[in-house]
């Protein structure tokens, strides 16, 4: 059994979600083919797939339905997490009703038995010191701390062997390395923090990297990743 992530999907197959990535650069032509083709080679039934965020960029969750089936077919169980423009999400009790393979993570957590492994995460916001950042941003970033400790609270009931969280925003700065977010993640002990919403060379250097303070960062975008889902857990190597 194995857990794979790609965030920042940006699905658009309703026709009446009239949004072509391609016009954004390298890395989004035929995006979801690629995605397609690469996630239906490598994952299996029995696997997981983390999508931190930007699943479509439906207005309304009837303009979305065709995303998330498109997202259902495809093979593994998959956790999903609120991204900025993931404006069809405005309940998450509706939506875990809809797939019994879609797990919509927001205040709780999942845990996988097979590999002593909890998931939490959430979406996330720009954080103080970073360029997005400013005093308008306060509010939404002490509730979204609020949020990410929500889960973790939800997670540190089953003392699993892992503790895996994903955000759809880098938890902090390539530059402090440190918010409230990395502070939670440093005090319930995270092993790995995925995450994405950076696009484009010059923003990939922007989101903290690799091991800090015993936690494992990784951007997961789906240009980053050139559309292929990234393994990071994998429980036949244990």
């Amino acid at each position: 059994m194995k857990i794979f992530t790609i965030a920042d999907l940006h699905l658009a197959l309703d026709a009446r979600v009239n949004k072509p990535m391609d016009m954004f650069g390298a890395g989004w032509e035929d995006h979801a083919d690629r995605v397609r083709e690469n996630w239906d080679a490598v994952v299996g039934d029995n696997d997981v797939v983390l999508v931190p965020g930007d699943i479509s960029w439906a207005m309304r969750l009837d303009e979305a339905m065709e995303d998330l089936e498109w997202i259902h077919r495809r093979k593994g169980r998959k956790l999903l997490l609120k991204g900025n423009h993931d404006v069809w999400w405005t309940g998450v009790t509706r939506l875990n009703e809809l797939y019994g393979d879609m797990h919509f993570i927001q205040n709780d957590s999942v845990y996988i038995e097979e590999l002593d492994c909890a998931i939490a995460g959430t979406r996330g916001w720009p954080t103080p010191g970073s360029e997005e950042y400013t005093e308008h941003d306060e509010k939404i970033y002490r509730r979204e701390v609020m949020r990410l400790e929500n889960s973790l609270k939800s997670a540190a009931q089953y003392n699993a062997g892992r503790l895996i969280v994903m955000m759809h925003y880098p938890p902090a700065d390539s530059r402090t390395r440190q918010s409230a977010f990395t502070d939670l993640l440093e005090a319930y002990r995270v092993d790995i923090c995925v995450y994405g919403h950076l696009h484009g060379q010059i923003a990939y250097g922007r989101g903290i990297k690799g091991r800090w303070g015993g936690v494992e960062y990784m951007l997961t975008s789906l240009d980053y990743l050139g559309a292929q889902p990234k393994l990071i857990l994998d429980g036949d190597r244990q």
